[in-house]
Parts: C-alpha cells; sequence; structure tokens
C-alpha cells in the first residue's frame, strides 16, 4: 500500500539515531566482488559485529538462501535476540538500498520512505533484489509505505530529530541519481518524505576513495540536535584536505531557521588506508548507534582509541566500543552502512520488529 505524506502534518518524523531503536536491520554479506581478495574474512567479522548488537537490541538480519544462509544460521543462528530472514539480496550495505523508517504518532499506522535506488549511480549491477526490500518490509511488517520519486541513498541522509537534515550536494545532486531534477525539486522532496523543515548542503567529497560521491555518513554525523562531528585531516598536503575544509566552513557558516548555529568538533581520519595501491575511504564518522551502544571501526591506527574517547564523552550514556574494519573496509564501508536502524513506537520500549 502506497499513501502519500502530508507535508509538515507532524504525524510522521524521522528519529535521530541515538533515539530508541525496535530493531538493526542487517543483509549478510555474500557477494565476493564486494570484498575483493579477502571475502572469507568478512562473515565472522560481520558476525561479531551482529553478536555486539543483538545484545543491546534485536537484530534482523536478509540471510537469502543456498550458501549463504547456512553459513549466517551456523555463525548467528543460535543467538538470542536474532530474527533471520530467507530474503534475497545482491549485496550487503542496506543502510543504502533499505527503507527509512518513520515514528508515527498514536493512532497511526508505521510508516516508512522508500527511495528509488540505482547502486551509487549505476556502478554495480545487478540491484534488483535490492529495490525490492522496502517493499517486502513493508508488506511483511505492517508498513505504509512511501515511494519517493529520488534516486538516492540512506548513507547520504543524516537527521537530527529536530527537523534538520543534513546531506551532500555531490551525492544527491549527482547527474547519475536524478538527472532531470533541480536542487529546489529535490530539497522540497526530502523535506516532504522525511517531514523535516530544513536542509544543511555540504559542498560533499573529500574522502579518497569513497565511491558513493560522497555520502554524508563518511563526513559528519549529528551528536545532538545542536552538535556535528566533522571529518577531518590536519595534513593540508593530503588529497582530503581541501574538501573535507571546505565541509567544515558549510557547517560553520550554517544558520537554523531561528538564527542558532552548530557546534562543531572535529573526528579526525586514520591514516591513510591502502589495498592494491588504491586509498580506502576509512572515516570514523561511519559507526553505528544502537540502543546504548556506539560501535566505532578501527583501522590499527594511533588515531583509533582517540577517535573511540572522543566518541565516549560525546555518547556519555552509551558504551562505545570499537571493532575491526581494516579489512570491512575493502568493501569502501563500514558499519553505518551495513546497518538500518528501526525506531521505537511514541512512547515504547526496545522490542523485535512485528510481522505481520
Amino acid at each position: 500500500m502506497t499513501e502519500r505524506l502530508q507535508p509538515n502534518n507532524f504525524a510522521y518524523r524521522w528519529p535521530a539515531e541515538w533515539e530508541p531503536h525496535r530493531a538493526t536491520w542487517l543483509s549478510w554479506p555474500h557477494n565476493r566482488s564486494t570484498w575483493p581478495g579477502c571475502f572469507d574474512l568478512i562473515p565472522p567479522l560481520f558476525a561479531r559485529f551482529v553478536q555486539v548488537v543483538a545484545e543491546h537490541e534485536p537484530v534482523v538480519i536478509l540471510i537469502g538462501d543456498g550458501v549463504c544462509a547456512e553459513q549466517a544460521r551456523i555463525l548467528v543462528g543460535n543467538l538470542q535476540n536474532v530474527t533471520l530472514l530467507p530474503w534475497r539480496t545482491n549485496d550487503a550495505w542496506i543502510r543504502d538500498y533499505g527503507p527509512t523508517f518513520l515514528q508515527a504518532i498514536p493512532g497511526q499506522r508505521d510508516m516508512l520512505v522508500h527511495w528509488q535506488y540505482n547502486a551509487w549511480g549505476g556502478k554495480y549491477p545487478p540491484w534488483k533484489l535490492d529495490t525490492q526490500v522496502p517493499r517486502n518490509i513493508s508488506q511483511n511488517f505492517d508498513y505504509q509505505r512511501f515511494a519517493s520519486p529520488l534516486t538516492l541513498e540512506g548513507g547520504a541522509l543524516e537527521g537530527n530529530g529536530d527537523r534538520l537534515l543534513m546531506t551532500t550536494e555531490s551525492c544527491v545532486l549527482h547527474r547519475n541519481r536524478n538527472p532531470n531534477s533541480t536542487r529546489s525539486f529535490i530539497e522540497r522532496c526530502l523535506l516532504h518524505a522525511l517531514n523535516m523543515e530544513q536542509v544543511l548542503w555540504l559542498r560533499g567529497g573529500g574522502i579518497a576513495g569513497d565511491d558513493t560521491d560522497g555520502h554524508i555518513d563518511q563526513l559528519a554525523r549529528f551528536v545532538r540536535s545542536n552538535a556535528v562531528v566533522a571529518a577531518v585531516t590536519n595534513d593540508p598536503k593530503d588529497s582530503t584536505y581541501r574538501k573535507l575544509r571546505e565541509n567544515l566552513d558549510c557547517l560553520e557558516h550554517f544558520r537554523r531557521l531561528d538564527g542558532s548555529t552548530l557546534q562543531i568538533i572535529p573526528l579526525p581520519l586514520p591514516a591513510p588506508v591502502y589495498h592494491s595501491g588504491t586509498r580506502l575511504p576509512a572515516s570514523y564518522c561511519n559507526y553505528y548507534i544502537a540502543n546504548e551502544l556506539v560501535v566505532v571501526p578501527q583501522f590499527d591506527d594511533p588515531a583509533d582509541d582517540p577517535a573511540r574517547d572522543l566518541l565516549q564523552t560525546l555518547y556519555p550514556s552509551h558504551h562505545v566500543v570499537g571493532l575491526p574494519a581494516r579489512h570491512l573496509i575493502r568493501g569502501l564501508g563500514a558499519f553505518h552502512c551495513l546497518t538500518q536502524q528501526q525506531p521505537c513506537l511514541v512512547g515504547s520500549a526496545s522490542r523485535p520488529a512485528n510481522r505481520r
């Protein structure tokens, strides 16, 4: 069932990621070409991540069938708080092709936004199975589905829970997503779908090796409604320096509609990580927030501990955990890219997603 959201009617909202979750959604890694030369290392790393998150909230994993499904059952099938669904996917990055779950006021049905998806601008076919995931969730878990006309990925969007959306020009305005749409139309569609009042546009780009054209979840994240951590490097000779500085300038000059500013906290990148001579998009901004938990990628770098310690100060009510991501990042993403949060109903505690 597809219904239109009435703009700014306050019946639905997109909670901040740190607000309570009903569940975390994942897709089991099975596409060997995503992690060239190291795929066999990925499922055990993924299983460890599942174990950590499942200690804090329910986890739903799309495991497909065949060898992939059997591997998932062996590695995580006996964990409490984990539900395995036999839905097939093309790849593991559910942040990007999964729905954006909205929170309804009491008396309204749950809603999700189904963005159009073309695998980061047509870079990695096929993607047909991935495009079906939001519809499958809406049909099987009693969600209304709002089909947006925009082609984009969930990793391109960051919300503060207070009707402010942060995204990047380099990705969302790229001609490989919405070639016939103006910036004004795209902004109106974003505000309408997510019931937001303002968009904070960063220039984007800046993380060398990023194949997403500049997803916001590699560059900047809200830590409170009025505070942002932003990826930076202190080395002017680094190829990332100038673009990250431009993003920082956008944040520093931004004003909300009431004239207020944002607090900006720099989050330094690790030293460049390479594979076969190609730089990989290693960033601590790609952390995931679960119920009373933050999982931060670690790259065997001296900056790992300071990044984790900084995030612990910024999320004092959460337990901040670092998990290995040096092999994971060969797939050009980390923990935030692998996840999609399902917020709780208004006034409810964390509980498993309800299947109809």
